[in-house]
């Protein structure tokens, strides 16, 4: 009988450690798809912040006088390219925000300078900006998601006893900036 009840504990004890090892993976594996989601987005960011100087470039050729929106469009790409090297997911989307409505009077200004709108490196800059925009915006969802998994597990039972030991906690969102 007591042999019997060993066997138990032991077979008892195997599947708490399968869990346990199970667990850990689990919440690992989500963890570092949410790490990988946020280097997609700084990818996306610095692809879109590294068309910026041949924008400006491109919009001084034709409308040298609008200094103070490529100084603000400047300091916003500066401000962008920091936040990317951070880990706040709201710095990174406040200073996209910035970007953006740093960006929006320079891409307005095509329609006050014609030869501008008809220049082929200004339409081909809006293109690609576009696209990146588009990748942008997956990205994020990608990133979304991946939290949305992570935050589930953390809160679900049993793994929320096996997050605390796998060091994982619960992530932010990415707000998108309006």
């Amino acid at each position: 009988m007591v042999k019997f009840l060993l066997i138990v504990v032991l077979i008892l004890a195997v599947l708490v450690l399968i869990g346990f090892v199970t667990g850990y993976n689990k919440i690992r594996t989500a963890d570092v798809r949410v790490a990988e989601a946020l280097s997609g987005i700084d990818v996306e960011l610095t692809r879109r912040a590294s068309l910026i100087p041949s924008l400006v470039h491109t919009v001084q050729t034709f409308a040298a006088h609008e200094k103070g929106i490529m100084d603000h469009l400047t300091n916003a790409r500066a401000a962008l390219a920091a936040a990317t090297t951070g880990k706040s997911v709201a710095q990174r989307s406040a200073a996209e925000k910035d970007l953006d409505t740093a960006l929006a009077p320079l891409l307005a200004l095509g329609q006050s300078y014609p030869a501008l709108n008809s220049s082929t490196n200004f339409l081909n800059l809006q293109e690609n900006l576009a696209d990146t925009e588009n990748k942008l915006a997956f990205a994020r969802q990608y990133y979304n998601d991946a939290v949305a998994t992570l935050n589930r597990s953390l809160s679900t039972i049993p793994w929320m006893y096996v997050a605390p030991l796998a060091g994982v906690s619960e992530r932010e969102y990415y707000q998108t900036p309006r």
